[in-house]
């Protein structure tokens, strides 16, 4: 009887093992399927970043022209290190860029673009994180390719590499830009 009891936390560890290896191979933030492709971008109504900022909503979504939104905060690391691509995206693209400043300052959120340049058109801030909630936002940078009906149409997550740029957004944004 006592030889079981024995047995018992090797069988703990051993699911937990399972468990821990199991998790390795789940599918990168980038291959994880939007629940918004193929539906109307989700209801943004947000404040501008700051006096200088212009705002961006639905209308301007589907105003006729495809959209990228790109999600972006200035204590992420990753956004620091996609800022060149955004602004090779906006002129290669010919999309308006919006940003959407995520759970941040609107003056850390400034004076970071100062750092690294400003890409954007418009730019929206999110400081509580409600509307990337709706949008599906669970890590920045995060980019969203929308349709000139307003159609969300890809989901990239992580930051944009010159890769990404080439093989993944650019096709998609002229994709969206078919009838």
């Amino acid at each position: 009887m006592k030889r079981w009891l024995y047995l018992i936390p090797i069988l703990v560890f051993g699911g937990l093992v399972y468990l821990l290896f199991h998790g390795l191979y789940a599918p990168p933030p980038d291959q994880i399927p939007s629940a918004l492709l193929g539906k109307p971008a989700p209801h943004i109504a947000l404040p501008p970043l700051d006096q200088q900022a212009r705002a961006f909503d639905n209308r301007d979504l589907a105003a006729g022209h495809v959209s990228i939104i790109n999600v972006w905060a200035s204590w992420c690391v990753p956004c620091r290190l996609e800022a060149p691509m955004l602004d090779r995206l906006r002129l290669q693209s010919g999309s308006p860029l919006y940003g959407l400043v995520y759970k941040d300052k609107a003056a850390r959120a400034r004076r970071f673009l100062s750092e690294v340049g400003n890409p954007f058109s418009r730019i929206d801030i999110d400081s509580r994180g409600r509307s990337a909630i709706d949008w599906g936002v669970y890590d920045v940078p995060e980019t969203f390719v929308i349709d000139r009906k307003g159609i969300v149409r890809l989901r990239y997550s992580g930051p944009i590499t010159e890769d990404v740029l080439s093989e993944v957004l650019l096709p998609a944004i002229h994709d969206a830009n078919r009838p």
